[in-house]
């Protein structure tokens, strides 16, 4: 079958690990939909992932705001259609006073543009006279993001055997715990995703200190 397909057969997994999620109280939930660097895949295969993301927008929107959800969109909206673009503010203003899951859909992200993109508006701040140079520092930095507000990422999943985080997030996920998945993301259903989740409760968050330290008092 064409890779479309695939795609295609995608949209069922992230409505499925969105309902997951939320069942199982996650507050935030990225998805990592089409990065900057999928730009260079054939001209086909991306018109019909963006018509995909339209469609699905259409269809899910109604559903995701009746369960409370809130939706969000991340990355460079500069080579989107003005469709695209329109249906995604749409479907974020419509949302955006809900208070359960937060759904972030990155779309056209990479984690490289990010930093960079971050990078240029606190040196055009420091040009202006808004950011001093003696103010910027990590927490600073942070506010530049994409995930600006949000806590950074406590567990990734990479479905589909890689062992890479292909430029995603890479600020963000510096003490996130990682797992990784052999089954193909339009296969993955709640055992796997109970097994992610499984695996993140038998780690230990000792973020630089010991395990001694680490372990609640």
């Amino acid at each position: 079958m064409p890779r479309y397909a695939g795609h295609r057969a995608g949209v069922k997994s992230v409505r499925e690990i969105v309902e997951l999620a939320a069942k199982n109280g996650v507050s935030y939930l990225t998805l990592f939909a089409f990065s900057s660097e999928n730009w260079s895949r054939p001209r086909e295969e991306v018109s019909k992932l963006m018509s995909l993301f339209i469609e699905s927008l259409q269809k899910e929107v109604d559903d995701l705001n009746k369960n409370n959800v809130r939706l969000k969109f991340i990355g460079s909206k500069k080579q989107l259609s003005a469709e695209l673009v329109e249906g995604m503010l749409a479907a974020e203003r419509k949302t955006a006073t809900n208070t359960g899951l937060t759904l972030l859909v990155a779309v056209a992200y990479g984690g490289r543009w990010d930093i960079m993109r971050a990078v240029r508006k606190i040196a055009e701040g420091v040009a202006n006279g808004t950011v001093s140079n003696a103010a910027i520092d990590e927490e600073l930095f942070a506010q530049y993001l994409a995930l600006k507000g949000i806590p950074d990422p406590d567990l990734l999943i990479r479905t589909g055997g890689e062992q890479r985080i292909s430029n995603f997030l890479l600020w963000n996920l510096a003490y996130t715990e990682l797992f990784f998945c052999e089954c193909l993301w339009p296969d993955f259903n709640e055992q796997n995703f109970n097994a992610a989740l499984d695996h993140y409760a038998m780690r230990q968050r000792r973020f630089g200190r010991t395990g001694e330290q680490a372990e609640p008092k």
